[in-house]
């Protein structure tokens, strides 16, 4: 009998990019610590490339992450194209595992620029700002360029390596009659700088400021609404205020202190965002987690995930009128505190994953504590059902409120609990299996109509499949040590310092110094609380990271704003925002 024929695999993202470039166009093909595809183009291949791919590629191809990189002070660049900056673009398909890409631009040291892709992928507009304000590097033909994170006043741009990065690093601060007026005037508003512009010529129109200390807002964040008597003509996001530069502080602080900062982006999160930084790292070292430390890491991620939306859940309920539900909830998220601080020995924040597993093994009755909260929940999810989503009021004022389509999130970056509510049964925990979690059973909840009662419907089902997922952590714990035996992890075991000089020194340089990581650069992504969060590091051979890139879910999702809000009231804007799901240090960073 004649041999059946293997089909050839389809052609991948990188096979379709590289294969219609004119001679010249391809640059250099990189090779990274994390295996993705990893392209450098010529900027005037740039946007023929990307409108191509997009063409072509159909509608599940997301522009993950848009951001840049100062190259002038680094050495460990063999085999890169010449620049003083790097344009990075990260497409990511939602179809194929395979089809994971990045992309590449070098740019010199002056007037550095790039066209927009702003028309190609609206989700570019506030990365785009975000790299301008940042970096200095200018997007032509952008509909709104101007500074996102910092104020308008605001000299330089921060991620370069020449600007400082501590007040110390400066002369003293004054503040002259001539600065604060100057100041003063920058805070003015003109709707025209806003990009507002009047939608009748017969109406009158009263613009008005929601935050950025509004309640409902849910953190130090504005959005400027035009409204048409009580209706939204058009909203503009205005953030930043939260803003205290988590990314250049992982310039400065060594790859094991670094650890506590991370806790602080999505603070309702704890380890959770932990877990793609550490992994970002052990992918640059070559270091492998034992299999106790790799579930041990994924029941205190998924602890975290029930406390945070729980904390989604009660407060919701609260934005739309209802004030029981978060009384109960937040006892509920306290129960899940006092495992945490049982195990950790901190609370919100603990800090606890460490390079190469976690700080210490569990303490004794763990199992006890943790199958008493997991079979003791569901009943109380039950009750808050009767009492939250099968509340007619609550329907009502959420039911067909904020919707939008699986391709409307794809083209707005949108992931998480956000992307499955439009019907989409799409997890990175699936997706690409990280950390142990292909050992795991679990289902991927989803909704139907992508509105705000099935964003809220979708946590809610995601809290039940957490509590599956632990107690298959709780049952199936191995044995086993907790952290690697390898060299870079830190801090080492100091069993073994006091046995000669040489382990002492190595453990006292690993402690106050920090490991020496090898040059490269990688990228991790987890489904985060919100979606999906990345960490992207770049090391260049020393005890501190070169770059540190976070890509978070929050930052993405409140682009979507101003497309929900035409033609609605005030209050389904607050039912929207409480919908989405987001916290305000994970947008500003």
């Amino acid at each position: 009998m004649p041999l059946a024929l293997v089909p050839e695999p389809p052609p991948t993202l990188a096979d379709t990019i590289a294969a219609p470039l004119p001679p010249g166009g391809l640059l250099a093909t990189q090779v990274t610590a994390d295996d993705v595809a990893c392209l450098w183009i010529s900027p005037a291949s740039l946007r023929p490339v990307l409108a191509s791919l997009k063409a072509r590629a159909g509608s599940l191809l997301m522009l993950f992450d848009l951001t840049a990189i100062d190259e002038r002070e680094r050495t460990h660049r063999d085999g890169q194209p010449e620049g003083a900056f790097t344009v990075v673009y990260h497409l990511l398909s939602l179809s194929r595992r395979e089809d994971e890409v990045r992309i590449k631009v070098a740019l010199p040291a002056h007037d550095p620029a790039l066209p927009s892709i702003c028309d190609l992928w609206p989700n570019a507009n506030w990365y785009e700002r975000e790299v301008w304000d940042l970096f200095g590097i200018r997007f032509d033909r952008h509909p709104f360029l101007r500074r996102i994170l910092t104020p308008p006043t605001w000299t330089g741009h921060p991620l370069r390596r020449d600007h400082h990065a501590r007040a110390t690093e400066m002369p003293p601060y004054s503040l002259t009659e001539d600065h604060e007026q100057a100041e003063q005037e920058a805070m003015r508003f003109d709707p025209s700088v806003w990009g507002m512009k009047r939608h009748s010529e017969h109406s009158d129109f009263l613009f008005l400021n929601l935050g950025p200390n509004h309640p409902s807002v849910h953190g130090v964040f504005r959005i400027v609404l035009q409204l048409e008597g009580e209706r939204i003509v058009d909203a503009v996001p205005d953030i930043g205020f939260h803003h205290r530069g988590a990314e250049k502080m992982g310039e400065r602080q060594s790859w094991h202190t670094y650890i506590p900062y991370t806790d602080r982006v999505d603070y309702l999160g704890g380890v959770m965002n932990n877990f793609p930084y550490v992994m970002a790292v052990e992918t640059l070292a070559g270091i492998t987690v034992p299999p106790r430390a790799q579930m041990i890491r994924i029941m205190l991620a998924e602890l975290f995930r029930i406390a945070s939306h729980l904390v989604f859940y009660g407060t919701m309920a609260q934005d739309v009128g209802q004030l029981s539900p978060v009384f109960y909830m937040f006892t509920d998220r306290e129960r899940v505190f006092s495992l945490i601080e049982a195990i950790c020995g901190f609370r919100m924040h603990p800090a606890w994953f460490r390079i190469g597993g976690v700080a210490m093994d569990l303490p004794n009755g763990w199992d006890r504590l943790v199958r008493a909260f997991i079979d003791d929940l569901p009943a109380r999810l039950d009750e808050y059902d009767a009492m939250v989503m099968r509340n007619p009021i609550f329907r009502a004022r959420t039911k067909g409120v904020g919707a939008y389509t699986t391709s409307d999130a794809v083209e707005w970056g949108v992931t998480g609990p956000g992307l499955r509510a439009t019907g989409l049964a799409w997890d990175y925990r699936r997706h690409a299996p990280y950390g142990g979690y292909d050992q795991l059973d679990f289902d991927i909840p989803t909704g139907e109509c992508g509105d705000c009662y099935d964003r809220v419907a979708v946590h809610v089902a995601e809290i039940r499949q957490s509590l599956r997922i632990i107690r298959q952590c709780v049952d199936n714990m191995p044995a086993g040590p907790v952290k690697a035996d390898h060299p870079l992890t830190t801090p080492p075991p100091k069993a073994r310092t006091m046995h000669d000089i040489e382990t002492l020194i190595h453990h006292f340089l690993s402690v106050s110094w920090g490991p020496v990581i090898p040059p490269g650069e990688a990228r991790c992504c987890i489904e985060a609380t919100k979606g999906v969060n990345a960490y992207s590091l770049i090391s260049d051979g020393g005890t501190t990271s070169y770059r540190t890139r976070i890509r978070t879910p929050s930052f993405a999702h409140l682009q979507m704003i101003p497309q929900l809000c035409p033609g609605i009231m005030i209050a389904d804007l607050i039912a929207i925002l409480g919908s989405i799901d987001f916290v305000m240090a994970d947008v500003d960073r």
